[in-house]
This record gives C-alpha cells, structure tokens and sequence, in this order.
C-alpha cells in the first residue's frame, strides 16, 4: 500500500515538474537542505507582487550557508547545498513546489531507456534530507503532510500555529519559534497589563490565526476578559469584506483589537478602517506575522500608530547585514531575476525588459510610474536597509540542521573529514533524533526543541509610533519570557494624549452604584443606583438599613439618624414665640393695668373677679405655645395636654359666664322685677371653676389612661422625628369641650346683640366669638391637612391659632376698657342723676315718682343724655350691701332706662350676695 502511494506521489511530482517552469535557486553541496520562502506574495492564482522581507528570509538562508560551509569546526569537509524555492504564500502553490524535495532522488531509479540502461548524461539533484520552512503556518501544515511520508524533517523559522504540534499529525516538524500557545499568554499578557477587560478579535483563517485565536480565547476564561467580537479573515476576502469586519468592530465600546492574521491580512485590514475614516478608533495588538515589518503600515501610519506588536526575541544580525549590503545585481549567486526585483521595488526603478522574472510583470502604465531606470549603480545603504525580523530564525533553522548533521557525522563517520559512507544515504527518521537532541546559542538565542518539537516562548514586544522627527517606528517597549516585562514610560499615545487608551464594556459603577451584570457578556454590566436608604453590602448587592439608621456618605455602612424636632432658631418657632412673648407681655400689661386701677368706676363695673379669671386664662393660652415648641419630653409632653385645652376652657369659661348673667338677668327683667339668683361674683367664679373642672377631670383621665411619652417616627429614609405619643386625633378631641364652650358664648352673645347701648360690651363679646368661630373652623381642616406634609407646619398652626383666639379675646374685650382708663380718664368717674335706693334718694334730697318697693330703685327725674355713652358693662350691674357709703359698679348713663331695664334694675337691688 505504502509503495503504492509512493508511486502516485512520484508521478504527481514529475507532473508538477511538468507544469510549472519556476525559478529556484540551487547551491551545490555535498548535502543538500530545501528551503520554501515568500519572495513573491499570493496572487489571483499563484504568485502575486514581489515580497522583500521574503526575499530577505532566502538570502539569509544562503548567508547561513555560507557561514557553515566556511567553518572547519561545523561538518568538516562537508559542504551543504540548497534548492530554494518560491512558496508565493499559497499553501497549494508551495504543496507542488515541495513535490521536488520528495522527487528528486526517487525518480531517478525509475527512469531508464528502452534498453534497460540508465539514461546517459543525466545528472539528479542530490536528493533533498531537509526543508527549512516554510514561513505561514498554512504552507508549513500542507508541506508537512507530504514531507512526513518521506520522513523529511522540517525546521520552518516563522510557523507558530499550535496545531503543528501535534506530533501524530507532523511527526517530522520542528520550528525555532515557539508556537501561538505562548504567543497567545504574551498577547493576554500585555492585555491585562493595560487593564483592558472588552477585546475584539481578528484572525486570518487557517491555522495561523485561527489556531492563535482560539488559544487566546482559552486563557479569557481564567480571567476578566471578554471578547466582544471575533471575526475571521476568510482566504479568498475582497475589500468589502474588510469593510464589513471594521463595521462589526465599530459596533461593539472595544476599542482594543488583538490581530491574528497575516501580514497581507493585517496591510488590508488597515486600509479598511482608514477608508472607513475610524483612525484612532482602535488600539490594536499585533502577532509576530505583524511584529516589526513596515510593509502592513507603510500606508496607514497614522491608522496603525500606538499598536503593540510581538516578534519572537533575536538581535539583528550585523554579519547578514554586511552581507546584504554588499550585494550586486549582476553578480548574486541566486537567480539574478529575483534580486533585480528586489532592486526595482527598492530604489522605484525599473531594468530593461530583456530581464524576465517570475510572478507578476509590469505593464507599460506601471513602467511609466517608476522614477527610472535601474542602471545597477544604486548601491543599499544602511539609511535605507531594514532588517527583517526573522531573518536570525531563518539562520537558526540552517544551524539546527547543521548541528544535527555534525552530530551524527560524530557518531557515525568515526573523525573522517568529509562525508562518510555512513552519510551517503541520510536516513530521515535518524536525523530527526539528531535534531530533537540539538541545542546550541544561535542569532535569537539557545536554540532547543522540547518533545513536540517547539522552541520554548520568548518574544520581543515593539510599539509603532511616531518619533520626536516625526517619522514613524517600531520601538522596543519590552519582553515577555513567561512573564511581562514592559516599560511604560516608553509607550507614547499621540492620538490619546499620552493617556493609556482603556478598552472596556462599562466603566466600572460609581460609588453607591451597584453592578447587575447582562446574561449575554460577563464583562458587561449596567449600573443601578441603589435606593437612598441602602448600602452597598457588595459589588453586585444593596442592603437596607435598620428602621433608625441611614447610609453613610460612602453608602458603606449605616449610621444612627439625628433625631429631628422643632428647633428654638427654625423660623417655624420663631415666628409663634415672639408672638407668645408679646402676648404675655401685654396680658401682663393688662393685669397691673387693672390691679392699679381696679377701683375705678370702669375696672368695677367690668366685673373684676371674671375679668382677673379670663385674663389668667389669656396668659395661659399665650403661654401654651412655648410649651408646645419645646422639645419633646415626657414632662413637656405631659404639660402639653394640659396647657392645650385648660387656658382656652378656663377663658371661654369665664366669657360663657358673662353672657349667661347678663342675658339672665335681662331675660328675666322683662317678667319680673326679682333679681336671677347666682348672679353674684361669688356664684359666677364657682360657675366657672365647675366648668374649667370638667376640663381637668378630662385631661387628668388621659394623662392616666395613656401616659405622655416620646415617640420616634421615621417621617422618611433620612428623617427621624421625636414627638409626643398622642395622635392628632386626640388632639382635636381634647379641644372639643372649648369648641363647646366657644359654640355657648356665641349663641348667648348673639342672644344679648340687641341690649342697650348702655351694656355695649355684649356686642364686643359677640365679635369675639364670632371671630373665634371662624379660625377655630380654619384650623381643624388645616391641621388635618397638614398632618401629612410637615409636622412643623402642623405645630406653627396649632400655636398661631391659639395666639389669634387669645389675642382677639385680649382686643375686644379688654382694649376698649384700657383705652378708657389710661387715655380718657374723664370717662372713668360717676356720672350724677342716678339714684339707686331710698336711702341714696334721701340723702340726695330728690323725689320718687315710683312706687318704693324694699328698695326699687327710682328716678327723681329724668336725666338728658349727656356726653359719650358709659363704659357700664352688661354684667356690671351689681348692688353694695345696705349701709355701704361707696358707689357700687351700677353707674349708667344719663340716658334714662326704657320699662323692661328699670325692672331688671329693681329686681338686681333687691337681690343680696
């Protein structure tokens, strides 16, 4: 079977021979090493435009061979040989020129003449023990499974994909790069080292890239980054389809883009996003296919700037450099076709068309656009040569072979110079245990293979950027050999400002913010703020706070909340208080007022016993606000019950008492001459204090039923107020028996309305209480009202109405007498004509026309109306005991009594206390 296999290979091979008239460059040697390199890119169908870093590559191989074959120590006697060969980047094109490396001894036992001869002057290449390539990984996988078959070892210097690791699959493959496993931790290195957590991915497809990608993937999943998108450049894309992929990049908040592709990839990729006009849209992280090379960026400098590239770590090589420089296109040892491309794409110039080359040849319209013609005389310089970046693994890759080789001419030509017989026929299986074995310091370092045939991970890390001459260049920014070593005062950021540009989904959540993550990306999130009176227990969780506590500042813990009350400098107190103070101040006013004065004819005839009670009353309702205001205790709260219904009962007490006499007497006066009983001052006070007992006795009751006590009530989440225990409802009902009252002295002022002018104090007693009615009405809508807004609204009400039913008591019925004693004292004596018994009527010397009844009262003669009317009070109508000389509080006016109130006047006299 397996010889069978031969054969067809065989012919395919004579066939590929067949077909393609390639250029390949051929050293001679006594051993003789393959090389695939891209000195041409891929094309439409085979070989594209000309690759000078490919070219580089080939040059460096023959460098490399040079230097072996000139070195006494390395093989002695044995010079190595070479078919190099044009891969043109395209896995297929490079599977049929690799059919020469199987080919070229194998044909040879199977050609012969019809005579059964041997074919006359025919020479066979040497037959072919090693391929140092190829550079994609792509090519180097296709390659791969042919060479296996013909146990070829293959040494490639750039291939980096993972899957060539698979030794069941590439058993005869080995690289001096280490694979993308390692390439894919240094790229997630750098990632996490720039704090970016949303990444974008863009992989060429094949091995390559997708293999790159997926490893890269892999490590995501023990850390916090995310991908937000991975597209794949296919094999065959046309520009809108880099078009589209920048369109699904610039979908996404990522701005970090990590690049798996293709050098040519990567070149065209940029020009997407330049002609999508998003430069400084991305920040992109390039693979080693990317690494150093000018040509992905010559282009789109400024789409490219700030990029962080890798290439596998090695030092220039100064001797290949000289070298390079030193060469000629009329005298190279390679196909001189090759070179004067090189040349031409070099200097812009153009040889004389008798110079053929393979890939793709000039037309006349590009012919026009060079800048000459190439005469030869240009000579490279140092200004203008660029050293490839894997130019020193190409040289490693040809000592790797060279070290195997001497190795087994150690082992197996016992110290004969030259090639033994042993090494006539390499054994392909052999040399690869040489290989595996091999170690040694090469360009880019200790050269080793581990058992899968990979060269350990190391890599230099470059950042393209703008330089201070404004040019642009690859900058060393640091290495990565199993970990990160990076210089950040090296990287510069032109387009961010210096400031390292940040690559996430969400930026992290503010503080007193929560993160609630979305089900379909672990690394995106919204941010929720949490509830006034919450914490943040965590990144993701609010926590509410106890009923008496509230969030800190930095909402990470609770703390207690400053109790809340009606405070002595809010303009809610200071308003009533003041008003409080000047109440008091002229009900005290009014008291030494009528102490003073109390025997003047005015203060005597206002009643002084109920005039000092509603008085005591009016300072107590003045001072009731002052307690209301104060902080709440259970002493303040105690006495506010008390202060809030007593003084208003004991007031309209004393006021109920007054209109009651005084429409008894005159109700009565009409039917009969007999004075009402308990019209006395002494009955009157009893009457009042009876009244202001109920008051207590209820008050008293619920201070014992529901003792005063201070409550805490959470208004809100950031408010705690202290108050008294008792509801407003309790409130208003403790003011229900002064509302009574009230409601009784208007229905008896209304009733005394129309007394004479003489007892005109009914009507201000009336306005009083007419008054008290409507803001008694006002305040129970309004505290109900308010009870739901703001408590100190509700408590500055309360006071302002207590304040305005006192203050309205204090005017009308006290205002009047004041006025008269202190302003018009002329008013406050005894006017004469009055005679109120027999006995005054002897001594005054006048006549009764009446009739004398045990005392009545009667006239000598009618008195005209004289001067002002009197200050006489309807409640003032009282008489001395028998025998008094002083003249009682019954002073009229000189107007003379109408039928009804001589009556009332009789029956008053003939009444006695």
């Amino acid at each position: 079977m397996f010889g069978k296999m031969l054969t067809v290979l065989q012919l395919i091979g004579v066939i590929a021979i067949s077909r393609f008239s390639f250029c390949a460059v051929r050293i001679p040697g006594n051993i003789t090493l393959g090389g695939l390199f891209p000195v041409h890119l891929k094309g439409a169908e085979n070989c594209g435009v000309f690759d000078a870093n490919g070219f580089q590559r080939m040059e460096a191989m023959i460098y490399a061979l040079q230097e072996i074959n000139n070195n006494d120590e390395l093989l002695p006697g044995v010079t190595i040989g070479a078919t190099l060969l044009d891969s043109c980047k395209h896995d297929t094109h490079a599977l049929d020129q690799a059919m020469s490396f199987v080919t070229s001894t194998r044909i040879e036992g199977d050609l012969t003449c019809r005579d059964g001869r041997p074919p006359g002057g025919y020479e066979p290449h040497q037959p072919t023990i090693g391929v140092v390539g190829a550079a994609s990984s792509p090519v180097s996988a296709m390659v791969a499974n042919i060479l296996r078959l013909f146990k070829i070892p293959q040494v490639s210097y750039a291939s980096t994909s993972s899957e060539l690791s698979d030794k069941s699959r590439y058993g005869y493959f080995l690289r001096v790069v280490p694979p993308d496993t390692y390439q894919a931790q240094a790229m997630m290195a750098v990632v996490k080292e720039f704090g970016w957590t949303y990444v974008s991915t863009v992989a060429s497809a094949g091995n390559y890239g997708e293999k790159g990608i997926e490893a890269f993937k892999n490590l995501t999943r023990d850390t916090d980054v995310c991908l937000a998108t991975s597209e794949v450049i296919g094999r065959d894309s046309v520009d809108a389809d880099y078009d589209q992929i920048v369109e699904y990049l610039n979908e996404t908040a990522a701005r970090g883009v990590v690049v798996f592709a293709s050098e040519h990839d990567t070149e065209r990729l940029l020009a997407a996003v330049q002609r999508a006009n998003l430069v400084g849209r991305f920040n992109w992280v390039g693979s080693d296919d990317w690494g150093n090379k000018y040509t992905p960026v010559e282009n789109y400098k400024e789409v490219a700037e700030g990029a962080i590239t890798l290439s596998h770590s090695a030092d220039q090589d100064n001797g290949f450099k000289e070298y390079f420089l030193s060469l000629d296109p009329y005298n190279h040892i390679t196909d001189t076709r090759w070179f004067k491309e090189y040349w031409e794409a070099t200097f812009k110039c153009k040889f004389s068309a008798s110079h053929s080359r393979i890939g793709r040849s000039m037309n006349d319209t590009e012919a026009k656009q060079q800048q000459g013609i190439c005469n030869g005389t240009e000579s490279l310089s140092k200004e203008t040569f660029r050293h490839e970046g894997k130019v020193p693994f190409v040289i490693d890759a040809v000592y790797a072979f060279a070290h195997a080789l001497h190795l087994m001419h150690s082992n197996v030509c016992n110290g004969i110079r030259g090639l033994c017989s042993a090494m006539q026929n390499i054994d392909g299986s052999e040399l690869l245990q040489y290989l595996n074995r091999t170690t040694f310091e090469g360009k880019s370092g200790s050269v080793r293979f581990n058992r899968d045939g990979d060269r350990p991970g190391s890599y230099q890390l470059y950042q393209y950027r703008k330089s201070s001459d404004s040019t642009f260049e690859y900058v060393p920014v640091g290495t990565w050999d199993d970990q990160l070593v990076i210089n950040k005062s090296l990287l510069h950021w032109g387009k961010f400002n210096d400031k390292l540009p940040g690559s996430i989904c969400v930026a992290p959540c503010e503080a007193g913010l929560i993160t609630q993550m979305l089900h379909t990306d672990r690394c995106c999130w919204i941010c929720i703020r949490c509830q006034p009176y919450q914490i943040l227990q965590d990144e993701f969780t609010c926590a509410n706070c106890s009923k008496y506590k509230m969030p800190s500042k930095d909402k990470s813990t609770c703390v207690d909340i400053d109790d809340e009350y009606l405070r002595w400098n809010e303009a809610f107190s200071i308003i009533p208080a003041a008003l409080s103070v000047v109440g008091i101040f002229f009900t005290m006013f009014t008291i030494i007022v009528f102490i003073k004065y109390q025997n003047t004819p005015v203060i005597r005839a206002s009643g002084r016993e109920l005039c000092y009670v509603l008085l005591s009353g009016i300072l107590l309702t003045f001072v009731s606000p002052v307690v209301i205001l104060a902080p709440p205790s259970d002493i303040i709260c105690g006495l506010r019950r008390i202060m809030l219904g007593i003084p208003l009962v004991i007031s309209y007490s004393a006021l109920f008492t007054k209109t009651n006499r005084v429409y008894r007497i005159f109700n009565s006066g009409k039917r009969s001459v007999k004075r009402p009983q308990y019209t006395s001052p002494r009955s009157q006070i009893v009457i009042c204090l009876l009244l202001v007992s109920v008051q207590v006795f209820v008050t008293v009751a619920w201070l014992l039923i529901h003792p005063p006590a201070v409550t805490r009530e959470k208004a809100e989440w950031n408010r705690v107020i202290i108050d008294c225990s008792a509801s407003d409802l309790a409130e208003v009902t403790s003011l229900v028996y002064a509302m009574f009252l009230v409601l009784l002295c208007t229905v008896y002022a209304f009733k005394t309305r129309k007394m004479p002018e003489n007892f005109n104090e009914a009507k201000f007693i009336a306005f009083t209480m007419y008054t008290t009615c409507i803001v008694w009405t006002a305040f129970i809508p309004i505290v109900v009202g308010t009870a739901s807004t703001d408590y100190k609204i509700q408590q500055c009400l309360l006071c302002l109405s207590v304040i305005v039913s006192a203050s309205v008591t204090l005017c009308c019925i006290f205002v009047p007498k004041l006025y008269i004693v202190l302003l018009a004292p002329h008013k406050n004596r005894k006017q004469p004509g009055v005679v109120l018994n027999s006995r005054m009527q002897k001594s005054m010397g006048g006549s009764m026309d009446s009739k004398t009844n045990n005392g009545d009262v009667r006239l000598a003669r009618p008195i005209p109306s004289i001067g002002p009317t009197s200050y006489t009070a309807s409640s003032d109508v009282d008489m001395k005991e028998e025998g008094s000389s002083d003249f009682d509080e019954d002073d009229f006016t000189r107007r003379p009594p109408d039928h009804d109130i001589l009556r009332a006047l009789n029956s008053m006299d003939s009444t006695r206390v």
